[in-house]
Protein backbone atom coordinates (compact mmCIF):
# COMPACT_ATOMS: atom_id res chain seq x y z
CA UNK A 1 0.00 0.00 0.00
CA UNK A 2 1.51 3.37 -1.03
CA UNK A 3 1.38 6.65 0.89
CA UNK A 4 0.30 9.86 -0.84
CA UNK A 5 3.10 12.42 -0.80
CA UNK A 6 1.81 15.05 -3.27
CA UNK A 7 1.23 18.35 -1.40
CA UNK A 8 -2.24 19.89 -1.44
CA UNK A 9 -3.12 23.59 -1.11
CA UNK A 10 -3.31 23.40 2.67
CA UNK A 11 0.19 21.94 2.97
CA UNK A 12 1.55 24.49 0.52
CA UNK A 13 0.01 27.34 2.52
CA UNK A 14 1.38 25.96 5.79
CA UNK A 15 4.88 25.75 4.30
CA UNK A 16 4.78 29.15 2.60
CA UNK A 17 3.04 31.37 5.15
CA UNK A 18 6.12 31.87 7.33
CA UNK A 19 8.41 32.83 4.38
CA UNK A 20 5.72 35.16 3.04
CA UNK A 21 5.37 36.78 6.46
CA UNK A 22 9.15 37.29 6.65
CA UNK A 23 9.23 38.76 3.14
CA UNK A 24 6.36 41.13 4.00
CA UNK A 25 8.19 42.20 7.16
CA UNK A 26 11.36 42.92 5.13
CA UNK A 27 9.37 45.07 2.69
CA UNK A 28 7.69 47.02 5.52
CA UNK A 29 11.01 47.64 7.28
CA UNK A 30 12.65 48.75 4.01
CA UNK A 31 9.81 51.18 3.32
CA UNK A 32 10.01 52.54 6.87
CA UNK A 33 13.77 53.11 6.52
CA UNK A 34 13.37 54.88 3.18
CA UNK A 35 10.53 57.10 4.45
CA UNK A 36 12.33 57.92 7.70
CA UNK A 37 15.41 59.11 5.82
CA UNK A 38 13.42 61.95 4.31
CA UNK A 39 15.61 64.23 2.20
CA UNK A 40 18.94 62.97 3.48
CA UNK A 41 21.47 62.85 0.68
CA UNK A 42 23.58 59.89 -0.26
CA UNK A 43 26.27 59.20 -2.78
CA UNK A 44 29.98 59.56 -3.35
CA UNK A 45 31.51 62.89 -2.19
CA UNK A 46 28.09 64.26 -1.21
CA UNK A 47 28.57 66.97 1.45
CA UNK A 48 25.43 65.86 3.30
CA UNK A 49 26.09 62.11 3.16
CA UNK A 50 27.13 60.17 6.25
CA UNK A 51 28.07 57.11 4.19
CA UNK A 52 31.74 55.99 4.07
CA UNK A 53 32.15 57.49 0.58
CA UNK A 54 30.25 60.66 1.51
CA UNK A 55 31.87 63.92 2.63
CA UNK A 56 29.76 65.19 5.52
CA UNK A 57 32.74 65.20 7.89
CA UNK A 58 34.82 67.53 5.71
CA UNK A 59 31.83 69.79 5.04
CA UNK A 60 31.18 70.05 8.77
CA UNK A 61 34.80 70.99 9.48
CA UNK A 62 34.70 73.69 6.79
CA UNK A 63 31.47 75.14 8.17
CA UNK A 64 33.01 75.30 11.64
CA UNK A 65 35.79 77.44 10.14
CA UNK A 66 33.22 79.88 8.74
CA UNK A 67 33.07 78.60 5.15
CA UNK A 68 29.61 78.90 3.65
CA UNK A 69 28.85 75.74 1.64
CA UNK A 70 26.14 75.50 -0.97
CA UNK A 71 25.52 72.04 -2.40
CA UNK A 72 24.19 71.96 -5.98
CA UNK A 73 23.41 69.15 -8.41
CA UNK A 74 22.56 70.84 -11.71
CA UNK A 75 24.41 73.17 -14.05
CA UNK A 76 21.78 75.88 -13.60
CA UNK A 77 22.19 75.79 -9.82
CA UNK A 78 25.98 75.87 -10.15
CA UNK A 79 25.83 78.92 -12.46
CA UNK A 80 23.50 80.72 -10.07
CA UNK A 81 25.63 79.96 -7.00
CA UNK A 82 29.06 80.51 -8.57
CA UNK A 83 30.05 84.07 -7.67
CA UNK A 84 33.82 84.26 -7.20
CA UNK A 85 34.85 81.98 -4.30
CA UNK A 86 35.68 78.29 -4.74
CA UNK A 87 33.84 75.74 -6.85
CA UNK A 88 34.38 71.99 -6.28
CA UNK A 89 33.13 69.63 -9.01
CA UNK A 90 33.20 66.00 -7.87
CA UNK A 91 32.58 64.40 -11.30
CA UNK A 92 33.48 66.79 -14.14
CA UNK A 93 32.66 64.17 -16.77
CA UNK A 94 28.94 64.56 -15.99
CA UNK A 95 28.90 68.32 -16.44
CA UNK A 96 26.92 69.21 -19.60
CA UNK A 97 28.82 70.35 -22.67
CA UNK A 98 30.53 73.76 -22.44
CA UNK A 99 29.47 74.02 -18.80
CA UNK A 100 32.99 73.83 -17.38
CA UNK A 101 34.33 76.70 -19.46
CA UNK A 102 31.49 78.95 -18.27
CA UNK A 103 31.86 77.94 -14.63
CA UNK A 104 35.59 78.59 -14.64
CA UNK A 105 35.01 82.19 -15.64
CA UNK A 106 32.58 82.66 -12.74
CA UNK A 107 34.81 81.56 -9.82
CA UNK A 108 38.25 82.38 -8.45
CA UNK A 109 39.24 78.79 -7.69
CA UNK A 110 37.99 75.72 -9.58
CA UNK A 111 38.73 72.28 -8.09
CA UNK A 112 38.13 69.24 -10.32
CA UNK A 113 38.17 65.66 -9.03
CA UNK A 114 39.57 63.10 -11.49
CA UNK A 115 38.69 64.99 -14.68
CA UNK A 116 39.02 63.13 -17.98
CA UNK A 117 40.25 64.36 -21.34
CA UNK A 118 36.96 66.00 -22.35
CA UNK A 119 36.73 67.95 -19.07
CA UNK A 120 40.36 69.06 -19.32
CA UNK A 121 39.72 70.38 -22.82
CA UNK A 122 37.14 72.78 -21.37
CA UNK A 123 38.82 73.81 -18.10
CA UNK A 124 42.57 73.24 -18.61
CA UNK A 125 43.47 72.85 -22.30
CA UNK A 126 47.20 72.73 -21.61
CA UNK A 127 46.85 69.59 -19.45
CA UNK A 128 46.49 66.00 -20.62
CA UNK A 129 45.73 62.77 -18.78
CA UNK A 130 48.84 60.72 -18.07
CA UNK A 131 48.97 57.27 -16.57
CA UNK A 132 47.16 55.93 -13.55
CA UNK A 133 48.02 54.31 -10.25
CA UNK A 134 46.66 53.01 -7.00
CA UNK A 135 45.28 55.29 -4.32
CA UNK A 136 47.75 55.40 -1.44
CA UNK A 137 49.62 57.74 0.89
CA UNK A 138 51.85 60.16 -1.02
CA UNK A 139 54.23 62.93 0.03
CA UNK A 140 53.70 66.46 -1.35
CA UNK A 141 57.12 67.27 -2.82
CA UNK A 142 56.03 70.81 -3.77
CA UNK A 143 55.44 74.30 -2.33
CA UNK A 144 51.65 74.56 -2.65
CA UNK A 145 50.29 75.83 0.67
CA UNK A 146 47.58 73.17 1.05
CA UNK A 147 50.08 70.38 0.36
CA UNK A 148 52.83 71.76 2.63
CA UNK A 149 50.46 72.21 5.59
CA UNK A 150 48.91 68.76 5.14
CA UNK A 151 52.02 66.67 4.45
CA UNK A 152 51.23 63.08 3.48
CA UNK A 153 47.79 62.70 1.90
CA UNK A 154 45.71 59.87 0.41
CA UNK A 155 46.03 60.50 -3.31
CA UNK A 156 46.76 58.67 -6.55
CA UNK A 157 44.36 57.61 -9.27
CA UNK A 158 44.76 59.66 -12.44
CA UNK A 159 48.02 61.39 -13.37
CA UNK A 160 48.24 64.68 -15.23
CA UNK A 161 50.87 66.07 -17.60
CA UNK A 162 51.47 69.62 -18.81
CA UNK A 163 54.17 71.69 -20.50
CA UNK A 164 53.06 74.83 -18.67
CA UNK A 165 56.08 75.86 -16.60
CA UNK A 166 53.94 77.91 -14.24
CA UNK A 167 51.91 74.86 -13.19
CA UNK A 168 52.67 73.47 -9.74
CA UNK A 169 52.76 69.67 -9.48
CA UNK A 170 52.48 67.73 -6.22
CA UNK A 171 52.08 64.20 -4.92
CA UNK A 172 53.91 62.43 -7.70
CA UNK A 173 53.47 58.73 -8.39
CA UNK A 174 56.00 57.08 -10.69
CA UNK A 175 57.24 60.56 -11.59
CA UNK A 176 53.80 61.86 -12.68
CA UNK A 177 51.77 64.27 -10.50
CA UNK A 178 48.35 63.37 -9.15
CA UNK A 179 47.84 66.99 -8.03
CA UNK A 180 48.25 69.84 -10.49
CA UNK A 181 47.47 73.52 -9.97
CA UNK A 182 47.41 76.18 -12.68
CA UNK A 183 46.79 79.91 -12.41
CA UNK A 184 46.07 82.62 -14.98
CA UNK A 185 44.11 85.87 -15.24
CA UNK A 186 40.82 83.95 -15.01
CA UNK A 187 41.68 82.27 -11.72
CA UNK A 188 43.14 79.07 -10.30
CA UNK A 189 42.37 75.51 -11.42
CA UNK A 190 43.30 72.53 -9.23
CA UNK A 191 43.21 68.97 -10.57
CA UNK A 192 43.05 65.96 -8.25
CA UNK A 193 43.60 62.38 -9.38
CA UNK A 194 41.05 61.12 -6.84
CA UNK A 195 38.71 62.48 -4.20
CA UNK A 196 39.35 59.75 -1.61
CA UNK A 197 41.00 62.24 0.77
CA UNK A 198 37.64 64.02 1.13
CA UNK A 199 35.54 60.97 2.09
CA UNK A 200 34.24 60.19 5.57
CA UNK A 201 36.25 56.97 5.90
CA UNK A 202 39.56 58.65 4.94
CA UNK A 203 39.28 62.18 6.34
CA UNK A 204 40.83 61.26 9.71
CA UNK A 205 43.85 59.54 8.15
CA UNK A 206 47.21 61.16 7.37
CA UNK A 207 46.85 64.88 6.59
CA UNK A 208 43.59 64.50 4.66
CA UNK A 209 41.56 66.81 6.90
CA UNK A 210 44.13 69.62 6.77
CA UNK A 211 44.49 69.15 3.02
CA UNK A 212 40.76 69.40 2.36
CA UNK A 213 40.22 72.35 4.68
CA UNK A 214 43.15 74.34 3.28
CA UNK A 215 42.35 73.57 -0.37
CA UNK A 216 38.57 74.12 -0.23
CA UNK A 217 38.54 76.75 2.50
CA UNK A 218 40.64 79.38 0.73
CA UNK A 219 37.50 81.50 0.18
CA UNK A 220 34.48 82.23 2.33
CA UNK A 221 32.12 80.85 -0.32
CA UNK A 222 32.30 77.21 -1.46
CA UNK A 223 29.97 75.81 -4.09
CA UNK A 224 29.99 72.00 -3.82
CA UNK A 225 28.79 70.74 -7.20
CA UNK A 226 27.87 67.03 -7.37
CA UNK A 227 26.71 66.55 -10.98
CA UNK A 228 23.56 64.49 -11.41
CA UNK A 229 22.34 62.39 -14.33
CA UNK A 230 18.91 63.96 -13.73
CA UNK A 231 20.17 67.39 -14.71
CA UNK A 232 17.70 68.89 -17.29
CA UNK A 233 20.72 70.34 -19.11
CA UNK A 234 21.67 66.80 -20.09
CA UNK A 235 18.53 66.43 -22.22
CA UNK A 236 19.54 65.13 -25.61
CA UNK A 237 22.97 63.93 -24.45
CA UNK A 238 23.35 60.15 -24.40
CA UNK A 239 24.37 58.65 -21.08
CA UNK A 240 24.97 55.02 -20.07
CA UNK A 241 21.82 53.27 -18.92
CA UNK A 242 23.32 52.45 -15.51
CA UNK A 243 23.95 56.15 -14.82
CA UNK A 244 20.29 56.90 -15.49
CA UNK A 245 19.10 54.58 -12.70
CA UNK A 246 18.49 56.57 -9.48
CA UNK A 247 20.70 55.45 -6.56
CA UNK A 248 17.61 54.56 -4.50
CA UNK A 249 16.46 52.06 -7.09
CA UNK A 250 19.89 50.43 -7.22
CA UNK A 251 19.88 50.15 -3.42
CA UNK A 252 16.38 48.66 -3.47
CA UNK A 253 17.33 46.10 -6.12
CA UNK A 254 20.38 45.07 -4.11
CA UNK A 255 18.28 44.69 -0.94
CA UNK A 256 15.65 42.63 -2.77
CA UNK A 257 18.39 40.42 -4.26
CA UNK A 258 19.90 39.73 -0.83
CA UNK A 259 16.45 38.92 0.57
CA UNK A 260 15.76 36.52 -2.31
CA UNK A 261 19.07 34.71 -1.76
CA UNK A 262 18.42 34.37 1.98
CA UNK A 263 14.91 33.10 1.30
CA UNK A 264 16.24 30.51 -1.16
CA UNK A 265 18.86 29.31 1.34
CA UNK A 266 16.22 29.05 4.07
CA UNK A 267 13.88 27.03 1.84
CA UNK A 268 16.70 24.70 0.74
CA UNK A 269 16.52 22.77 4.03
CA UNK A 270 15.55 19.09 4.20
CA UNK A 271 11.86 18.42 3.64
CA UNK A 272 11.62 15.71 6.30
CA UNK A 273 12.17 11.96 6.59
CA UNK A 274 11.94 9.76 3.51
CA UNK A 275 8.56 8.05 3.08
CA UNK A 276 9.08 4.29 2.92
CA UNK A 277 7.11 2.38 0.34
CA UNK A 278 7.22 -1.35 -0.49
CA UNK A 279 8.66 -2.17 -3.91
CA UNK A 280 6.23 -3.64 -6.41
CA UNK A 281 8.75 -6.40 -7.23
CA UNK A 282 11.13 -8.22 -4.89
CA UNK A 283 14.68 -8.33 -6.28
CA UNK A 284 17.05 -10.94 -4.89
CA UNK A 285 20.37 -9.69 -3.57
CA UNK A 286 22.25 -12.09 -5.85
CA UNK A 287 20.67 -10.52 -8.91
CA UNK A 288 21.67 -7.05 -7.69
CA UNK A 289 25.28 -8.18 -7.20
CA UNK A 290 25.35 -9.83 -10.63
CA UNK A 291 23.93 -6.73 -12.29
CA UNK A 292 26.57 -4.51 -10.69
CA UNK A 293 29.29 -6.95 -11.69
CA UNK A 294 28.13 -6.84 -15.31
CA UNK A 295 28.28 -3.04 -15.23
CA UNK A 296 31.84 -3.15 -13.87
CA UNK A 297 32.82 -5.67 -16.54
CA UNK A 298 31.24 -3.68 -19.36
CA UNK A 299 33.06 -0.53 -18.25
CA UNK A 300 36.39 -2.31 -17.73
CA UNK A 301 36.45 -1.09 -14.11
CA UNK A 302 38.57 -3.87 -12.63
CA UNK A 303 40.29 -1.48 -10.24
CA UNK A 304 37.00 -0.08 -8.93
CA UNK A 305 35.55 -3.59 -8.50
CA UNK A 306 38.70 -4.70 -6.65
CA UNK A 307 38.51 -1.74 -4.28
CA UNK A 308 34.83 -2.54 -3.59
CA UNK A 309 35.74 -6.16 -2.71
CA UNK A 310 38.67 -5.06 -0.53
CA UNK A 311 36.63 -2.44 1.34
CA UNK A 312 33.89 -4.99 2.07
CA UNK A 313 36.49 -7.52 3.29
CA UNK A 314 38.24 -4.92 5.47
CA UNK A 315 34.90 -3.91 7.02
CA UNK A 316 34.08 -7.53 7.92
CA UNK A 317 37.60 -8.15 9.26
CA UNK A 318 37.51 -5.07 11.51
CA UNK A 319 34.22 -6.25 12.96
CA UNK A 320 35.46 -9.82 13.56
CA UNK A 321 38.78 -8.66 15.05
CA UNK A 322 37.16 -6.07 17.32
CA UNK A 323 38.89 -3.13 15.64
CA UNK A 324 37.29 0.31 15.42
CA UNK A 325 35.66 1.32 12.15
CA UNK A 326 38.31 3.99 11.48
CA UNK A 327 41.26 1.66 12.11
CA UNK A 328 44.05 2.41 9.64
CA UNK A 329 45.95 0.00 7.38
CA UNK A 330 48.86 -0.63 9.82
CA UNK A 331 46.50 -1.74 12.59
CA UNK A 332 44.43 -3.97 10.29
CA UNK A 333 47.46 -5.59 8.64
CA UNK A 334 49.24 -6.24 11.95
CA UNK A 335 46.15 -7.78 13.60
CA UNK A 336 45.28 -9.99 10.61
CA UNK A 337 48.90 -11.13 10.33
CA UNK A 338 48.98 -12.07 14.03
CA UNK A 339 45.72 -14.05 13.71
CA UNK A 340 46.52 -15.90 10.49
CA UNK A 341 50.28 -16.31 10.70
CA UNK A 342 50.76 -14.72 7.29
CA UNK A 343 53.57 -12.25 6.70
CA UNK A 344 52.51 -8.60 7.09
CA UNK A 345 53.64 -7.72 3.56
CA UNK A 346 51.52 -10.59 2.18
CA UNK A 347 48.43 -9.42 4.12
CA UNK A 348 49.03 -5.81 3.04
CA UNK A 349 49.27 -6.84 -0.62
CA UNK A 350 45.92 -8.62 -0.38
CA UNK A 351 44.02 -5.94 1.55
CA UNK A 352 45.71 -2.73 0.32
CA UNK A 353 47.67 -3.71 -2.76
CA UNK A 354 47.57 -2.21 -6.25
CA UNK A 355 44.53 -2.74 -8.47
CA UNK A 356 44.52 -5.89 -10.61
CA UNK A 357 45.58 -5.57 -14.24
CA UNK A 358 42.87 -7.77 -15.75
CA UNK A 359 39.82 -9.90 -14.93
CA UNK A 360 41.91 -13.00 -14.15
CA UNK A 361 43.87 -11.06 -11.54
CA UNK A 362 40.56 -9.76 -10.13
CA UNK A 363 39.30 -13.34 -9.69
CA UNK A 364 42.56 -14.34 -7.95
CA UNK A 365 42.23 -11.35 -5.62
CA UNK A 366 38.67 -12.35 -4.70
CA UNK A 367 39.87 -15.89 -3.86
CA UNK A 368 42.72 -14.52 -1.71
CA UNK A 369 40.34 -12.23 0.19
CA UNK A 370 38.03 -15.21 0.88
CA UNK A 371 41.00 -17.24 2.06
CA UNK A 372 42.15 -14.52 4.47
CA UNK A 373 38.66 -14.17 5.93
CA UNK A 374 38.33 -17.95 6.41
CA UNK A 375 41.71 -18.08 8.15
CA UNK A 376 40.63 -15.29 10.52
CA UNK A 377 37.39 -17.13 11.30
CA UNK A 378 39.23 -20.41 12.06
CA UNK A 379 41.89 -18.78 14.25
Amino acid sequence: MSTAVSPDLRRIWRGARIPLAILLLIVIVALAIVLSRGKQTSGELEPGSYEPQGSHALAHLLEQEGVQIRAVHTLAEAREAADSGTLLITDPQLVPSNGLADLRRRVAHLVLVAPGSSALGMAAPTVSVGGGGEVRTLQPGCTVGAAVSAGSVTLGGRHYLTEDRTARACYRENGEPTFLQLADRTGTVTLLGTGDAFTNDQIAKEGNAAFGMRLLGDHRQLVWYVPSTEDPALAGEKKPFFELIPPGWRYGALTAGIAAVLFALWRARRLGPVVREPLPVVVRSAETAEGRARLYRRGGASGHAAETLREAARTRLRKRLGLPRDAGPPAVVETVSARTGRAPNEVGAVLYGPPPSDEAALVRLADELDAVEREVERS
